[in-house]
């Protein structure tokens, strides 16, 4: 049996789905013994009432639990993880603790660390990790997945340090946007591999949750809603109906406009599937144009839906209308655009599976599970 070690900041059993849980489903359903180690949790993160600590992770830190057949769960619970101070003289101060951060006891998992073929990490703390877990276990094959930009995460700038020091140590870097790709192909071999969708839920049937027959414009996330954008969007189109899913911090305008708040993936999935138009307006920021292949981006397209954004998000994409922040009449002709589209041509058939990433991910490891 082959054993895949996934390091990410998130928690197994956590409400809201990651990447990282999708990965730990697709290795599990392929037969793989899966570890899920929990990084970047510490007391730190306790004192700055992290939204994790919701779950029962003091009960679980330091012990190695079988959640199921094959499925571990380590929470690495630590005296500190790395901390940007916003200050640069902290910041400089603070720079030898990274180094000790990860020679903190995980002795309950290094027995599953050393007999593992696959370690997967995430772009977060646990990247300090990876020259004690590579002494433990030299023979594995080591996967960098680039979930987020680390530029853009607001780490302390040695975290950003020790990824560039470290990506052309690993087997495969794994980036799911052109923009990340770039970045690190200077410092790396990246392979470009888009986020990943579990399809078979995106294909049950289900029932049209809209009551309405008018044109249905959604939002789904939480990073950096354009609130401008859609406060004119709502005004432009007041026969439209727009939905918001996710942490809405600044509740928009209008009466055409419904806020749903966070909701379970699966019950969001039906809202996605018969809108009419999927929205990725996002304000801009450093680093933003990572998210021309946001998984978002990637949930509307398998839904075959016309999307709108602004434009430093603009690729080749034939579904994607732009316009430009701040301006009426471009943000009129996007929407008026997308919702002509024809959805026959949207390229549903680029999304990949989970299971289609993981088969990228572990390379020969996976040709060798399946002929164990």
């Amino acid at each position: 049996m082959k054993r895949v070690v996934l390091l990410t900041n998130h928690f197994l059993e956590s409400r809201n789905k990651a990447g990282f849980h999708w990965l730990a489903d697709a290795f599990w359903t392929a037969g793989w013994e899966v570890l899920f180690f929990t990084e970047s949790i510490s007391w730190i993160s306790w004192l700055r009432r992290d939204s994790r600590f919701a779950y029962p992770l003091f009960r679980q830190a330091g012990k190695l639990r079988q959640v199921q057949k094959r499925l571990w769960s380590y929470v690495w619970l630590t005296p500190f993880h790395p901390v940007n101070w916003r200050n640069r003289l902290l910041n400089r101060i603070s720079q030898p603790l990274l180094s000790a951060y990860g020679q903190f006891s995980f002795q309950e998992a290094e027995a599953m660390i050393s007999g593992a073929d696959l370690f997967i990490f995430d772009s977060d703390h646990g990247l300090f990790l990876f020259d004690r877990i590579k002494q433990l276990n030299p023979r594995a094959r080591f996967v960098y997945r680039v979930s987020d930009d680390l530029p853009t995460m607001k780490h302390h700038p040695g975290v950003l340090k020790h990824e560039q020091s470290i990506a052309k140590s690993f087997d495969l870097v794994s980036a799911p946007s052109m923009y990340i790709q770039r970045r690190l192909s200077a410092h790396a071999h990246v392979e470009l591999h888009r986020h990943a969708l579990q399809r078979e839920l995106f294909d049950r049937p289900c029932a049209n949750p809209y009551r309405t027959n008018r044109p249905n414009v959604l939002f789904v996330g939480r990073n950096r809603l354009d609130y401008d954008f859609v406060n004119r969007a709502v005004a432009l189109f007041p026969d439209w109906s727009f939905h918001l899913f996710g942490g809405v911090l600044d509740r928009p305008r209008g009466s055409n406009l419904i806020v749903h708040g966070e909701r379970p993936f699966a019950e969001l999935i039906p809202y996605l599937r018969y809108a009419d138009i999927g929205l990725q307006s996002l304000e801009y920021w450093p680093g933003a144009e990572c998210f021309t292949d946001s998984l978002k981006m990637q949930q509307y397209t398998y839904c075959r839906l016309p999307i709108v954004a602004p434009t430093f998000l603009r690729t080749a994409q034939p579904h994607v209308f732009y316009y430009e922040p701040g301006d009426d009449e471009s943000i009129r002709g996007a929407l008026l655009a997308a919702s002509r589209f024809d959805r026959a041509k949207v390229p549903h058939e680029q999304v990949g599976s989970w299971s289609d990433l993981i088969v990228k991910l572990a390379g020969h490891d996976m040709e060798k599970a399946h002929a164990a």
